[in-house]
């Protein structure tokens, strides 16, 4: 049921979009009753940060490649692979309503905060091995590997491709290489 009812929130959103989605379509497309999804999400807006946490957590998994550098490759790879899918550019439609819609800023939020955690131990096995300095904040690199993807997607206009996957590597890997000569100089 969970993944009915956020299969059908992902493609009322892409048909629909955020004004037009209610929880009774979303019902409908699901095969549920409401009543069914009211008792698990209080409202739309729940329905979307849900099955956006959820996109994000499912097609961005962590991955464990044994160094720093192919973590973060298939990081951005898999962001990029997502956010290039006919889901991500709903997701990526959605968030570009974040200013003026304050739950899917919650959202982003969550959704990135999220993202943060996954990155957390990739950059832990990372101190571990002597691949970054102890106190790399997580928070940090995941921004520096997202900000080059997303600036392509949402700014620039740049291809979002394997380009944008290395360029977001690299600066991210730069971020590392910054805060080892901020340790070092301690």
């Amino acid at each position: 049921m969970l993944a009915a009812v956020r299969a059908a929130t992902l493609a009322e959103l892409g048909e629909r979009g955020y004004a037009d989605l209610s929880v009774e379509s979303v019902a409908r497309r699901a095969g549920v009753h409401k009543t069914t999804v009211y008792r698990r999400w209080r409202d739309r807006q729940a329905l979307v940060v849900d099955a956006f946490e959820h996109l994000a957590a499912t097609e961005v998994p962590a991955p464990d490649t044994g160094a720093l550098a192919g973590d973060l490759e298939a990081l951005a790879r898999a962001l990029v692979g997502l956010l290039t899918s006919p889901r991500g550019a709903v997701m990526t439609a959605m968030l570009a309503d974040a200013a003026r819609i304050p739950e899917i800023a919650r959202a982003r939020e969550r959704v990135f905060a999220d993202r943060v955690e996954h990155v957390r131990p990739v950059v832990e096995r990372a101190v571990a091995r002597g691949e970054a300095p102890p106190g790399t904040d997580p928070a940090r690199v995941a921004r520096a590997l997202a900000a080059p993807v997303y600036l392509r997607l949402l700014v620039s206009g740049d291809p979002l491709d394997e380009g944008a996957a290395a360029e977001a590597v690299q600066t991210a890997l730069a971020v590392v290489g910054r805060l080892r000569e901020e340790y070092s100089d301690r």
